[in-house]
């Protein structure tokens, strides 16, 4: 994947009738092996939090979109820790100005009040979804990871408790679901697509997954804060 470019860009969501989901697909990395279910467990994800590897992320930034003062912002990874753990995802509600409709982890920007980044990441978790900060059990932080729209975003992976209770903020979020951290997990499910415009080239993952009859597409900053994960546990 591509470095940052400083020149700007217009956002691939912003081009007229641009679809991800019929971008070419250019390679599928089934040949990479996916993590071990044991290693997903909630003991095995605390002791790599404890002891992380030596490991390098593989994707650090999206090239740059529009000219804005950078701004610092976290993301929950949260892990619901079911006997097969799952990941909660959002979908972006589909006025906003950035990343409309997508598909994101629960997150925004830092607010001067905050402690830290996992501060940052449980406010805005629950101000998004109503995801008590009691039922979760924040693991650590990935590396930042900086989006085309000037935001340095820092993961927190945190486990969940099933009990929990959603209460969604229908102004920021559409919908809130569950996807398998197996299935995430497993480069199988890791599309690479790229697509030309203006003499300019991107690229990105898609991790598409079908929920019932409904697929939920996700790529992007997303797929590709997943990517790193993949690569945190399997190093």
């Amino acid at each position: 994947m591509p470095p940052i470019d400083p020149t700007p860009q217009t956002p691939l969501s912003k081009l007229p009738n641009f679809d991800p989901r019929v971008v070419p697909v250019i390679g599928v990395d089934g040949h990479l092996p996916p993590v071990a279910g044991e290693q997903l467990a909630p003991g095995a994800l605390r002791q790599r939090f404890a002891l992380p590897p030596a490991w390098e992320p593989e994707i650090w930034a999206e090239r740059k979109f529009m000219e804005r003062e950078p701004a610092h912002a976290s993301v929950l990874v949260p892990i619901v820790m079911r006997e097969r753990p799952m990941v909660i995802l959002t979908e972006r509600s589909t006025h906003l100005s950035t990343h409309s409709g997508q598909v994101a982890f629960p997150g925004g920007k830092r607010d001067d009040t905050d402690v830290d980044e996992a501060d940052t990441a449980l406010r805005e978790a629950h101000e998004e979804i109503g995801l008590e900060r009691g039922m979760t059990e924040v693991l650590g932080q990935m590396p930042v990871y900086t989006t085309g729209t000037s935001f340095f975003v820092t993961p927190v992976v945190a486990l969940v408790d099933p009990g929990y209770r959603l209460k969604i903020n229908e102004y920021e979020v559409a919908d809130a679901f569950e996807v398998p951290l197996d299935f995430l997990m497993n480069p199988a499910h890791h599309r690479r697509h790229a697509f030309e415009y203006a003499g300019s080239r991107r690229e990105w993952f898609s991790m598409p997954y079908m929920d019932g009859s409904n697929e939920r597409f996700i790529w992007g900053a997303t797929a590709a804060m997943l990517r790193n994960f993949y690569r945190f546990l399997a190093a």
